[in-house]
């Protein structure tokens, strides 16, 4: 098997994957690198694995507010709905105004706005109750995390639209035409996704796979500091899950990655690819804790609830 998790961003620049072989039991991992062209990313993974299955992470919403969703018509599940977009649609295309949204073009703002008020008119253009209803149940807080940025929303450090809208068009559409491309949880549990032949594509958050994997940072990510202070946890990390490091990524973890920006996306894309190991290796659930939605999706790994409990939306 081959297993891939992709640290995504709008920015090419910050795009960083790490790619794993398991042969004969045990796991072959290489030093993040560059994503590079992601419009053949799925099929060079594919070719790579030379028949066998391809595991494959990513770090950006995959799946709708079901809230959303219900008003939607003509489609029984996000991955029908997503297979049928054009990728020149006006879905991809970041509203300008709060004048502009509508269910066929839902995201925004593409620039700055200022003043308060913005979300819930966002979520009054879109026929919702209130600004919760831009989440997802797994966007939600936990008792472990705050809340993740709602997907619609594209201003600020914390949102997450712009890079779905990338994923979604740039790397999922062109590998659904040539592929065999399932999106867990909808298609079915992870590990029975990963066949021969197919690619099995999961959401992923690196803050909560860092916690699954037993490790915290004492202070920011974006501190190389901070990333060498849990190297030597890491390190275990890798004997347990039976993972044998190239010399480059023992060089990496040991160093925090080097001093450079783009540290931390190196970071987050070694700790999603021990993620979906420590998941195929069966020590976390490859499903999620609530009945499987059909629009919303879930973070692989992730079994805890949301602290509010799960809404009456939820099946």
């Amino acid at each position: 098997m081959l297993a891939a998790h992709s640290d995504w961003s709008v920015d090419k620049r910050k795009r960083w994957i790490t790619i794993g072989r398991l042969v004969k039991h045990k796991w072959i991992l290489d030093a993040p690198r560059l994503t590079g062209d992601v419009s053949n990313l799925l099929a060079r993974l594919v070719a790579a694995a030379q028949g066998e299955p391809v595991a494959f992470g990513i770090d950006c919403p995959i799946g709708l507010p079901r809230a959303y969703a219900e008003q939607l018509t003509g489609f029984r599940d996000f991955p029908g709905f997503l297979k049928g977009l054009h990728p020149d649609a006006p879905f991809f295309q970041v509203a300008e105004t709060i004048e502009e949204v509508s269910l066929a073009r839902p995201f925004f703002p593409a620039g700055t706005v200022s003043g308060p008020g913005h979300k819930a008119a966002l979520a009054k253009a879109l026929g919702l109750a209130d600004v919760a209803a831009m989440s997802r149940q797994v966007d939600r807080p936990t008792r472990h995390r705050p809340a993740a940025g709602q997907l619609f929303w594209t201003l600020g450090a914390n949102q997450c639209g712009k890079a779905a809208l990338g994923a979604w068009r740039d790397l999922l559409l062109p590998a659904f035409e040539s592929l065999q491309v399932k999106l867990w949880p909808f298609d079915g549990a992870f590990r029975a996704l990963a066949r021969p032949g197919q690619v099995a594509v999961a959401e992923t958050y690196p803050a909560e796979a860092l916690r699954q994997l037993g490790l915290r940072l004492e202070g920011s990510k974006q501190s190389q500091e901070a990333r060498q202070g849990v190297a030597a946890g890491l390190l275990r990390v890798l004997e347990r899950l039976g993972v044998q490091p190239a010399a480059e990524l023992k060089t990496g973890i040991e160093t925090g990655f080097g001093e450079k920006a783009t540290g931390e996306d190196a970071f987050d894309s070694l700790v999603g690819a021990l993620c979906m190991i420590n998941v195929l290796h069966g020590f976390l659930p490859d499903v999620p804790p609530l009945p499987v939605d059909e629009w919303e999706g879930w973070v692989l790994g992730q079994i805890d609830l949301p602290v509010e409990g799960v809404s009456a939306g939820a099946k």
